[in-house]
């Protein structure tokens, strides 16, 4: 079996907070990302999934190291790219880009589009000027614009064509693995279905890699091969998606699935309604991180925090109620 195109282990991602008490210096530290681990294949789109706040954006960012990650090794292509040094990051920066959730602020608005899908070619230097005025001229074919956009500036554009000049200077450099980052959020429903069928058909063309970042649960149905859940900068679950949607085994993946709204209106869903408030990711539970909100919580889930383990074929459960552990044993 080939080696997958991502493997991440153990990664976390800790922001210091600095405060006194009665006189004394308490260093604490915000978990935005808590020890998670997982690979995606080639050619395979990988879901990343949770409610705001769950550090989902903050782990797509780490795993580029656009935000230097605590600890943890991210193995890239069969490099561990956790090392590297700014140079050698650099060069490696070619094959791992991202698509930004705000189409608006993730483009320089001082430049027009051709300045701004250029910069990245002349950066890693590619070509000559006429070499990488073939390549601009390619990419807006290939992303659904006309060459006489390339003269216009970011504010002059919808939102979805601004997305679309993102995704362009994303391929710029012919990448392995793009990280988009709830791409289609900031966007109308009515472009978000445009948005996400390009993803799909450039994926085809380029043989392309995506790491999807979203809080949608019905726009990742639509384009993710395998999905994790995270909770408080933990990943709960991971599995295929058909088998998640289907049969999810998590309790906080079946109270997160059963608030997705349904379109016909004879199917009947059971709302599973959490109780409790979110806890800070800067004073996250000891033992499982979902231990205060869950309906099934037992005496193990308070101490000790379960591992994300093999609970079916391809199917990785973080819950002690599939760990072996006595239901029965009821908390609280």
């Amino acid at each position: 079996m080939s080696e997958p195109l991502l493997h991440v282990e153990h990664l976390k991602k800790y922001y210091p907070l600095g405060s006194r008490w009665f006189g004394r210096s308490q260093q604490q530290v915000v978990k935005a990302v808590d020890d998670i681990s997982f690979s995606v294949e080639k050619g395979e789109t990988f879901g990343l999934v949770g409610e705001s706040g769950c550090g989902k954006s903050t782990a797509g960012r780490s795993l580029l190291r656009l935000i230097e990650p605590t600890s943890g090794r991210v193995r890239f292509d069969g490099q561990d790219i956790t090392d590297l040094s700014p140079e050698e990051l650099r060069l490696k920066r070619k094959d791992m880009q991202i698509v930004f959730q705000d189409p608006f602020s993730s483009l320089d608005p001082r430049h027009t589009v051709q300045r701004i899908l250029e910069e990245p070619l002349i950066v890693h230097g590619v070509g000559n000027a006429k070499e990488r005025q073939n390549i601009i001229s390619r990419l807006i074919d290939v992303v659904g614009l006309t060459h006489s956009h390339l003269q216009r500036y970011p504010h002059q554009f919808s939102g979805g064509q601004r997305q679309r000049i993102g995704i362009a200077r994303a391929l710029a450099l012919q990448p392995k693995l793009i990280v988009a980052d709830e791409p289609v959020s900031a966007l109308d429903v009515s472009i978000q279905s445009q948005i996400v069928n390009l993803l799909q058909d450039l994926q085809e063309e380029f043989g392309l890699t995506y790491i999807f970042i979203a809080h949608d649960l019905s726009v990742v149905k639509h384009i993710c091969d395998r999905i994790a859940v995270m909770y408080l900068g933990r990943i709960v679950e991971i599995a295929e998606k058909n088998t998640l949607y289907s049969s999810p085994q998590h309790p906080y993946t079946k109270a997160l699935f059963s608030a997705v709204p349904q379109p016909d209106p004879d199917i009947k869903t059971e709302r599973i309604i959490l109780q409790g408030e979110l806890p800070s990711p800067a004073n996250s539970p000891v033992g499982c991180a979902f231990h205060t909100r869950c309906p099934m919580v037992m005496d193990i889930c308070l101490n000790e925090r379960p591992e994300l383990k093999e609970t079916e074929p391809a199917h990785l459960t973080a819950c002690h109620l599939y760990n072996g552990a006595n239901a029965t044993e009821k908390a609280i």
